[in-house]
């Protein structure tokens, strides 16, 4: 397993930079243009709910996301 991958992202007008390991960038990506949205309008709506640190809170949508996408099949 690899370690987490900083990359820079634009939320809101504002840089920002967001350490997340590999395999969470490519379930963001993947969940982005499931929504037809960009990865940074994603985050976006992801950090506007968020009460905790943003890497943390992706990383959290997106297992939570993926537990709701099991149920349903």
């Amino acid at each position: 397993m690899s370690g987490p991958t900083k990359k820079s992202i634009t939320l809101a007008g504002h840089r920002t930079s967001i350490s997340l390991e590999p395999v969470f960038w490519s379930l963001l990506e993947q969940a982005a243009k499931a929504e037809n949205c960009s990865i940074s309008q994603y985050v976006l709506q992801i950090d506007e709910a968020r009460d905790t640190n943003l890497s943390s809170a992706i990383r959290t949508h997106l297992v939570e996301k993926l537990l709701a996408d099991k149920e349903q099949s």
